[in-house]
């Protein structure tokens, strides 16, 4: 199975997970990326499964409604069932890395809210120690060479990501260099600097369960 082979059968088993627990009220929150819209294009088959979704990115409203999907805004929505959404880099207890598409503020977010969090991946993403992947860090405009000077003083080399701006207005930097072995500790860390929004690392709430895509087949890990 090639990479998109790997990213439908994770896609496929976070919808055969949720099928059986979805309500006609139920929201369901949807995550940003490739891995994230092989599970918008599989909740298109079920849309009448459920009542709406909410969208962590613009692009992922946009391509859910193209569905016909109904989509709200977090700030009408009580509860959540689950959320879903890939990852850049996972650790065995499922923490992980995230904002590759930039989307990290929304995604953690949505997190938050939700009851579960799924996390689909394909096997190149399981690390031992995070931080092999660049960890985004969010941070207001006027704050980014502060920001910088900051987190190269926790031994990352980080680089703004020119030419992007997040759907909240915001920076990226993107930090590499990290051997991240306390991820809870530095995700903290860095959110307490001035003029940081979030980091990628979902730490403090990782994922609930994770769906591995692998050359034998879906593997299923959980917290």
């Amino acid at each position: 199975m090639n990479q998109n082979e790997l990213k439908q059968a994770v896609a496929q088993a976070a919808i055969d997970h949720i099928v059986p627990q979805l309500k006609q009220e139920s929201i369901v929150g949807v995550g940003t990326g490739s891995t994230a819209n092989y599970f918008i294009d599989a909740l298109a088959g079920i849309k009448h499964s459920f009542d709406s979704a909410v969208a962590s990115s613009e692009a992922t409203a946009e391509r859910l409604k193209s569905h016909g999907i109904s989509v709200l805004e977090l700030n009408v929505v009580p509860h959540m069932s689950f959320y879903v959404d890939g990852a850049d880099e996972t650790n065995e207890n499922l923490h992980l890395i995230k904002g590759g598409g930039g989307a990290l503020t929304r995604e953690k977010i949505v997190a938050a809210v939700a009851e579960t969090f799924v996390c689909i991946a394909d096997e190149s993403k399981l690390v031992d120690v995070l931080g092999e992947f660049p960890l985004p860090v969010e941070v207001i405009p006027m704050a980014r060479s502060y920001v910088a000077r900051k987190l190269v003083g926790l031994g990352g080399e980080p680089e703004w990501r020119q030419d992007f701006v997040t759907d909240n207005g915001n920076l990226i930097l993107d930090v590499y260099g990290l051997d991240i072995v306390d991820p809870k500790g530095l995700e903290q860390q860095i959110n307490q600097l001035t003029g940081v929004v979030t980091n990628g690392l979902f730490a403090q709430r990782p994922a609930d369960i994770l769906f591995l895509g692998t050359t034998q087949g879906v593997k299923t890990l959980h917290r």
